[in-house]
């Protein structure tokens, strides 16, 4: 079964009673699930989820990717698709297509999102996509394996890079506590 509003809300509460003080930034995801908004479409251009990776190493180091239409380096992460069933699930999937490394060489540090990301993405004409709002739900994973085969049409590279480069303060924070 795909991915469901209801799948949706309960992270969102779930993350929120740990990190309340996200909620400024995430009333107006809720307010879009209470209007019916299908946030798993990618057509739904005031705002949908995504899911993202942040994979660490033995070192503690995180994996970067360079995505190729943004031409910027960013966490692996990427649309849900209609057959995942959770948004932790997506978010693996997206980072094995994306580097490679297998499901099963990753393990989750835990099964609630570590952070969830609001965010503006440009304009894309030849997509036919007006700028929108990805709403980047991310989960931290681990791992001893090394990037096997990037997917070429997204990624053109990928990089370990300290957590403390992070330009996010929140997320290095959260990182430091989880890889503790």
């Amino acid at each position: 079964m795909a991915i469901t509003a209801d799948h949706i809300r309960t992270t969102l509460t779930a993350y929120l009673d740990t990190h309340p003080e996200d909620k400024p930034d995430l009333i107006p995801v809720l307010d879009l699930l209470d209007t019916g908004a299908d946030l798993t479409s990618r057509k739904e251009f005031r705002g949908h989820v995504t899911a993202g990776a942040i994979l660490a190493d033995t070192d503690g180091r995180i994996l970067h990717i360079h995505h190729r239409a943004l031409d910027t380096w960013l966490l692996p992460g990427g649309h849900l698709e209609p057959q995942d069933t959770s948004l932790l699930g997506a978010a693996l999937r997206e980072l094995a297509e994306e580097t490679g490394i297998p499901a099963d060489a990753v393990v989750p540090a835990g099964e609630h999102s570590i952070h969830i990301d609001v965010h503006p993405i440009p304009a894309n004409d030849v997509k036919g996509e007006p700028e929108h709002q990805h709403i980047d739900v991310r989960y931290l994973f681990r791992t001893t394996a090394d990037v096997r085969q990037l997917q070429t049409e997204e990624v053109t590279a990928a990089t370990w890079r300290e957590f403390h480069t992070l330009s996010d303060a929140t997320l290095r924070q959260r990182i430091a506590a989880a890889l503790r």
